[in-house]
């Protein structure tokens, strides 16, 4: 007996041709398989029935534990090709079928790290020790099918040692693409800041004792540059602000091990699960009550991003000093991408490191790390990224178009829906230049390339001036396909309904931006979704924008527009004069704008509600990176109650925040900021979730949902959830899908997909 298999899915780079070929023999069938250019595994088999059927059982209950099938097609045949024995035969370059994809980069495993330790290996201290269970996968790939050849391990060729176990199907190691060691692999070593090598015997640990003395390195990984240095004592800290012009922006750390992390942060039996999952994302952990690090690593925030080692090289990093932890941030100048390249890195990093820890294998795609943060035993992802993308989101649904999505300006992804799979990119950015706007489109084109996929429609934001909407049109011009703009509160909704595959949902959509259909600024709208269109219900209180996006970056700003008419406005302003960059001349500006009754521009943002509260309060009055300001009126929160139990007033059917601006400033000397930060949260949570609520009854839906950016504010939102679950409603989140703008490609996907239907 014969038959044809295509597998369809993850099933390329994770141990699956050495898998087929091993139960196979084991099955006593003759045939091969291989490799194809759509990223799938073709397998022809020729045997007795029982043993092929044995074996397509196995298939399906023993595959690699990294492997994914999506679809098995088979195709009985009586031909026979009168094979002599199972091969894993050269690739080809069929591209048939879609839907199949490259892997994700994995954390090192736990027997290459004992390997790395066992000083009798061949491999010990070798960074970039890997097997057919880790390292990196889609950051090394070029192009498909994924063989050697194809990826950044081309030119390093395999000595006798490397060959013998690539060659033995009994090896973990059996068709491994990244398989190398200390004599024919990548070498890592050490330069100055101008790039001359230092001759050390171990480089790594060197860089160790560097990072621990307080010297700022630039260390390569799998997806890109390090900016890295020690988190003990605040100067090298203070310094690396200083010369990356990051005043306040929170810095990942990198900690030896889960029990070091337990000495500084809380860290809940998920979060440990989450920290120590083969992905090795970046963790938000509440700081412990004895936390002994730096308060600049994180400065005003009740918590910090940790991750554990997921290289070789990070490992070795910790072997030879005390430090309990790295500071380990991505490297990269102000809106721009993560540094890949060594000669670019020198001439971008150069005069802000003192140190290169380099290795001379190049990265194919780079990819920041990812980003998470649990609510209770709710996950929800910052960023998607490293670990993760480009490995598809199962859908409940079949679509019967493939769409693409470009995303809107900030925290960009691009998404390819294809059938019942949503295929997010690595994080991108924020597309405000030309180098990350380049990224983005080749990430965008890459991504369709990986995925076979056939788009007919390519979907984007509402606004017409964003970058991403104008690649949209020129990607739809040069392809023949239909361009489609989707409302950016609308998109965050149908992420939402995508996830979770609804057809109509109650939908609660806040933060900082999205572009309305009546070209106003939006971001606290409450509205009826379903699969066709959507229906603004209800808002917050539009307020006014003083100097434009001037408000966004100076909060008080937007405080004195909301304040207007109630109090002294003038004198309040001079009191925080420094808070301006142009001082008293500024402050008169803003008065003479709102003496005049000049029309400002408006927004009904719940984040520029909260911008306004937290510089009333004093948290932040410059928002030096994004989310600052509401941020640290949220880390406030958590050491408050809720002192002022304010009533939700509404004015229209929009929840007023005039009153509770009004009501924090009259408030500010008598109770403490931390009382009335939770107690301004709190003011939003309900009213919000009154409206959501009354609505939902009045169309008769039980189902309501949060989505944007502030759906990461935990206290937010699990006051949504306790109120709209006590109206008997049913309260949904994300749990796959990022729920800020990471996850607008996938909503904008959404729509293309439905409209096309």
């Amino acid at each position: 007996m014969r038959v044809e298999i295509k597998v369809i899915g993850i099933v390329q780079g994770i141990g699956f041709r050495p898998f087929i070929y091993r139960i196979a023999a084991a099955n006593k069938l003759k045939g091969f398989v291989r490799n194809r250019g759509d990223a799938g595994v073709e397998i022809v088999l020729e045997g007795r029935e029982d043993k092929i059927n044995h074996f397509l059982k196995d298939l399906k209950t023993k595959k690699p534990p990294l492997a994914r099938i999506h679809k098995i097609v088979t195709n009985h045949t009586e031909e026979t090709g009168n094979f002599a024995r199972f091969a894993i035969l050269k690739s080809s370059e069929t591209r048939e079928l879609s839907g199949s994809i490259i892997p994700p980069d994995v954390a090192i495993c736990d027997e290459c790290l004992q390997e790395l330790r066992d000083i009798t290996n061949p491999r010990h201290n070798y960074f970039f020790i890997t097997c057919t269970n880790c390292g990196p996968r889609y950051t090394a790939i070029r192009q498909l099918p994924y063989d050697r050849e194809n990826t950044t391990m081309k030119d390093f060729n395999m000595c006798e040692f490397c060959k013998k176990e690539y060659t033995s199907p009994a090896n973990r190691r059996f068709h491994a693409q990244t398989v190398a060691c200390p004599q024919c692999g990548p070498k890592a070593y050490l330069t100055t800041n101008k790039g001359q090598p230092l001759s050390y015997a171990d480089p790594i640990c060197e860089a160790g004792h560097l990072l621990e003395e307080g010297h700022v390195l630039a260390i390569k990984g799998y997806g890109g540059f390090h900016v890295a240095t020690a988190t003990l004592n605040d100067e090298p800290i203070l310094r690396l602000r200083q010369i990356k012009h990051r005043a306040q922006k929170p810095f990942a750390i990198m900690t030896r091990n889960l029990e070091t992390a337990r000495t500084f942060a809380k860290v809940s039996p998920m979060e440990a699960e989450t920290l120590s999952s083969y992905m090795k994302p970046i963790v938000l952990l509440d700081k412990a009550k004895d936390y002994y690090l730096s308060e600049q690593i994180a400065p005003s925030l009740h918590n910090l991003g940790v991750m554990l080692p997921y290289t070789g090289l990070h490992s070795m990093l910790f072997d030879r000093v005390k430090e309990p932890a790295f500071v380990m941030t991505s490297a990269n100048a102000p809106s721009e991408p993560i540094v890949t390249d060594n000669t670019e890195a020198l001439k971008k990093l150069g005069s802000i490191v003192d140190y290169f820890l380099f290795h001379d294998r190049p990265i194919a795609q780079r990819c920041d790390d990812s980003v998470i943060r649990l609510h209770n035993e709710n996950v929800n992802f910052i960023r998607r990224s490293r670990g993760y993308a480009p490995a598809p989101i199962n859908l409940k649904r079949t679509f019967k178009k493939n769409v693409i999505g470009v995303g809107a300006e900030e925290n960009v992804t691009s998404c390819v829906l294809l059938s019942k799979k949503a295929f997010i990119s690595q994080y991108v950015g924020d597309v405000e230049n030309l180098e990350t706007f380049k990224f983005l489109e080749k990430t965008v084109h890459h991504l369709m390339a990986l995925t076979s996929a056939k788009i007919k429609v390519i979907a984007c934001d509402l606004h017409p001036k964003f970058a991403t909407t104008r690649l949209a049109q020129e990607i739809a011009d040069k392809e023949g396909y239909l361009a489609l703009p989707v409302q950016h509160h609308h998109a965050h909704m149908l992420s939402l309904m995508g996830e979770h595959d609804l057809d109509e949902i109650l939908g609660i959509a806040c933060d900082g931006y999205g572009y309305g259909n009546d070209g106003k600024a939006w971001g606290g709208e409450i509205l009826h979704c379903n699969k066709d269109k959507f229906h603004r219900i209800s808002h917050l209180q539009e307020q006014p924008m003083v100097g434009g996006d001037l408000a966004t970056r100076y909060p008080l700003r937007m405080a004195a527009g909301i304040l207007d008419g109630f109090t002294e406005i003038e004198d309040w302003l001079l009191a925080n004069r420094k808070s301006f960059p142009h001082g008293d001349k500024e402050v008169q500006t803003i008065v003479e704008q709102l003496n005049s009754k000049a029309i400002l521009p408006t927004t009904s943002s719940c984040g520029r509600i909260l911008d306004a509260i937290s510089a009333t309060l004093n948290l932040c009055h410059e928002r030096t990176y994004q989310g600052e300001p509401a941020l640290k009126l949220e880390s406030a929160a958590t050491r408050g109650h809720d002192a002022l139990r304010l009533e939700p007033e509404f004015l229209n059917s929009n929840l007023k925040t005039t009153n509770l601006v009004l009501a924090i400033f009259e408030a500010r000397d008598k109770l403490s900021a931390e009382d009335l930060a939770n107690s301004a949260q709190s003011y939003l949570a309900k009213g919000l979730a009154q409206l959501a609520i009354e609505a939902a009854h009045k169309i008769g839906i039980d189902t309501i949902g949060f989505s944007g950016g502030v759906a990461y504010n935990k206290h937010i939102t699990l006051t949504i959830r306790k109120h709209v679950e006590k109206s008997g409603c049913k309260f949904l989140v994300h749990e796959t899908i990022p729920a800020g703008d990471g996850g607008i490609s996938f909503g904008q996907t959404i729509a293309a997909a439905l409209s096309a239907d």
